[in-house]
Order: structure tokens, then sequence, then C-alpha cells
């Protein structure tokens, strides 16, 4: 099974605001960048939307290292908040509607496919890869405000 890092990282100019996601694809050496931008979006969906887009990108079973700033996309995976909230028909233990499930079905559904772990890493503390996802998606949401 091929062995995938992803690195990805969601920005937004206002919450909600003008978003932008990126994600790189690193497989021995080579690198593929993926990213894109919503007018109207929060940050939480933006570090989602990197995520499934970096894993939709794959044409093959991989084992994948998701490394990500979001501690809402690692412990919504990692403490199976998100399989918990689908269970109970998208509702979170108070009984209010999960955020975002339209996505995390998408990101539940993408990880099946693969063997995926995931690593947090701070943000904005010279990560370089973290960096340039970050520097990717602010300037695809600048584009949609200019």
């Amino acid at each position: 099974m091929k062995q995938i890092s992803l690195f990805t990282d969601g920005a937004c100019s206002g919450n909600p605001g003008c978003g932008g996601w990126a994600a790189i694809l690193r497989y021995k050496g080579h690198e593929k960048e993926l990213c894109g931008a919503e007018k109207s979006t929060t940050n939480n969906r933006m570090e989602l939307t990197a995520v499934i887009q970096g894993l939709a990108a794959l044409n093959e079973r991989c084992e994948v290292l998701v490394v990500t700033d979001s501690q809402y996309v690692v412990n919504g995976i990692e403490k199976g908040w998100a399989v918990s909230w689908k269970k109970n028909g998208w509702r979170k233990a108070d009984k209010k509607p999960a955020l975002n499930a339209d996505l995390w079905d998408t990101l539940l559904n993408l990880i099946a496919l693969h063997k995926v772990s995931f690593q947090w890493v701070h943000g904005h503390q010279g990560h370089p890869e973290n960096e340039r996802c970050d520097a990717l998606a602010v300037e695809q949401y600048r584009k949609l405000q200019e």
C-alpha cells in the first residue's frame, strides 16, 4: 500500500466569510498541491474540505498520514465524535445538531476507503508544509475578495 503524507489547512476572512483551503499530497518525494475557495463559509468547513479534497484525489487505497493544525478535525475523528454524531442522526450528546454534518459524512466515507491516521501540528509555528498550505488557502480566498 502506498504511504502518502497529506498536509492540509483552511483559512477564513471572517467566520463566516470568504474561505480557502489547501492540501499538499506527498508520495516518494513527489508533491501535488490542491486548493480552492468559497465565498461564504467557516474556518472549520475549510479545514474539513482540505482533508476531503486531499483524500478524494487519491486513485487507490493508500496509507495516509494527515498532518493538520485543526484540532476540530483531529478530535472529530480520533475521539470518535463524528462517528457518534452520525450514529445519533447527526446530533451531538446534548441533542443539538452537529455542525458540518455533510462534510463529516463525506470525510468518514473517504476515511473508510484508506488507512488514515492524523497528526496535529501547531499552526503558524513554522511547520513548512502547514505554512505553505496556509499561504495557498489565504491566496485562494483573497482572489474571491478582489
